[in-house]
């Protein structure tokens, strides 16, 4: 069960970290502007926002395997419609229906992860899971580019290039992935119909919990706060992976299939293996000043990828991604560690804030039709800015444990 919990995760991290490679195809191949481009991811992440609470209540009611296998379902349905008959509107649609999905999983795979797992090993599961999710994200744009390059030449033997080819419009070649997406998304509802799932007992701390709970929690400014920054990175996450193929191709030349593929595939990559360091940082350093520290060099790259030369933006714009991998699990952390009770609530509250994956880019790109895309992604200053200021109001209860702070714990008093 905790390996099919992984494979969850990496299917999940193959259909949502697609979007920033195929933005320059969706632009040439439908011919729409930079805000009608952003519509596709924003589809995709505003499902965030409206299915995450009822999510919580669903996997209490129904249970994680027939909420999972509608989830998957959810998946299929998206991609094959979008494989089927590709087109800008079909897009929006299918894109909302597998975000919904994905969002249902977020919820339902956690405690089933604890469950499955034994609560003592939550912690290095739930490490190793986002390891994996990392993995597929850094793998997804190389598959794009692959299919890409390749599904127009005759004269192979390969023969998933010979059935995608018979299936795919000839100019959309990018279109063959929403079948590959397709597959895997049958392959795991096979897969979950017939395993056994545990009985998953959440305590009353991980409950979904009630509406009025809901209330008394959006009444507190700080939760509001804390919505506010992990909106604002989740959307700077989005809003940078998804037009940095796009801004290669506008101001360096650079091929958006090739050069543009690889350089968001290394932003996830860096946003992956940036946790390592972040963990040691987190042992030496109060997770507030981390944050800050984090940002700022975020915010110097951004700045470099917007205005330096060609080599050095190709260097920056994945770099973002090394200095933001530990803003989400700090956020995450600071804001639950800042209430004593109704965790599973509050937590449901942040899930939706993922939504600002929807809201930025778009943002980024009506401002890009508008003024240039430069001044778009200049937007992403607000966002990491907004990250950045929680590393001064946050008041946890609880501190992250340091070494130093053991350090003065346990040193006698004289």
């Amino acid at each position: 069960m905790v390996a099919i919990v992984f494979l969850t995760f990496f299917v999940m991290s193959l259909l949502t970290n697609i979007l920033g490679p195929i933005v320059p195809d969706i632009i040439t191949s439908f011919r729409v502007s930079l805000g009608a481009a952003a519509l596709l991811p924003f589809s995709f992440f505003i499902a965030y926002g409206v299915m995450s609470i009822p999510a919580g209540f669903w996997v209490e009611r129904f249970g994680e395997k027939p909420v999972m296998l509608a989830a998957f379902l959810a998946g299929t349905a998206g991609s094959l419609s979008f494989a089927l008959h590709p087109s800008y509107r079909v897009a929006v649609v299918s894109l909302f229906v597998i975000g919904s999905g994905m969002a249902v999983l977020q919820t339902a795979i956690n405690p089933l992860l604890r469950a499955a797992g034994g609560e003592e090993h939550f912690a290095f599961n739930s490490a190793f899971a986002q390891l994996i999710f990392g993995v597929a994200s850094f793998i997804s744009p190389y598959i794009y580019s692959y299919l890409v390059l390749n599904l127009g030449r005759r004269g192979g033997r390969n023969l998933l290039l010979e059935g995608l080819g018979r299936i795919t419009p000839p100019g959309l070649p990018w279109a063959s992935m929403y079948w590959i997406f397709a597959v895997f998304t049958v392959l795991m509802i096979v897969v979950l119909f017939f395993s056994r799932f545990p009985r998953v007992r959440r305590t009353q701390e991980e409950s979904a919990g009630s509406w009025q709970i809901y209330g008394s929690l959006l009444r507190r400014p700080m939760v509001w706060a804390f919505f506010a920054s992990v909106f604002a990175y989740v959307g700077s996450e989005q809003g940078t992976a998804d037009w940095i193929s796009k801004f290669l191709s506008s101001y360096h030349g650079y091929d958006p299939h090739t050069v543009g593929a690889s350089a968001v595939s290394w932003f996830w990559g860096l946003l992956t293996g940036g946790c390592f360091i972040g963990m040691a940082l987190l042992k030496l350093f109060d997770s507030r000043h981390v944050l800050v520290g984090t940002c700022v060099g975020a915010l110097g790259c951004l700045t470099a990828a917007l205005l330096g030369p060609r080599h050095v933006c190709l260097i920056a714009f994945p770099a973002i991604g090394l200095f933001a991998s530990v803003m989400w699990p700090i956020l995450v952390s600071l804001a639950l560690n800042s209430v004593s009770e109704h965790h599973g609530p509050f937590a449901g509250i942040l899930s939706t804030g993922i939504m600002g994956g929807a809201v930025v880019p778009l943002i980024i790109g009506r401002l890009g039709d508008h003024f240039g895309l430069r001044s778009g992604v200049a937007f992403l200053y607000l966002t990491f800015g907004c990250v950045l200021s929680a590393g001064f109001w946050a008041k946890p209860i609880i501190r992250n444990a340091t070494v130093s702070l053991k350090k003065a714990i346990v040193q006698p008093t004289t």
